[in-house]
């Protein structure tokens, strides 16, 4: 899975701008965050065609970051994300960000950006 960091100017529309352009392409939403600091925003996503998504971005100009990111599934019990996250800081992995995309009652799906994913993988059940 992809991830893209699209930078915005933090104004009315600009979401609705992306949203649309990600829509026309045919493209779907995997996993959506944005939060505006100042004059900037940033809005993380994740889409189910990333090469498409990538078109879109450069034709219409936008600056972008897009990085791998892992999935993995835990147990939906307590202390889980707990144990994800000090096997990846014990490993000396940093998470970026993480997402939590499906939930429900046999577990729950995130998708987590790291700065090391190949020492990640190893500490997460991957799919």
């Amino acid at each position: 899975m992809t991830e893209f960091t699209v930078r915005l100017a933090n104004r009315p529309g600009m979401l609705a701008m992306l949203a649309e352009r990600i829509a026309s392409a045919g493209i779907n939403l995997e996993a959506l965050a944005a939060y505006g600091i100042g004059e900037e925003a940033q809005v993380r996503l994740m889409v189910d065609d990333a090469a498409t998504a990538r078109s879109v971005l450069r034709r219409a100009g936008l600056a972008f970051d897009e990085r791998e990111i892992l999935v993995t599934t835990l147990p939906h019990s307590q202390g889980a994300v707990a144990t994800m996250a000090r096997a990846l800081a014990d490993a000396g992995v940093n998470i970026d960000a993480i997402y939590l995309l499906r939930c429900s009652a046999e577990g729950m799906e995130f998708a987590v950006a790291v700065d090391d994913p190949d020492a990640a993988r190893p500490r997460l059940a991957i799919r």
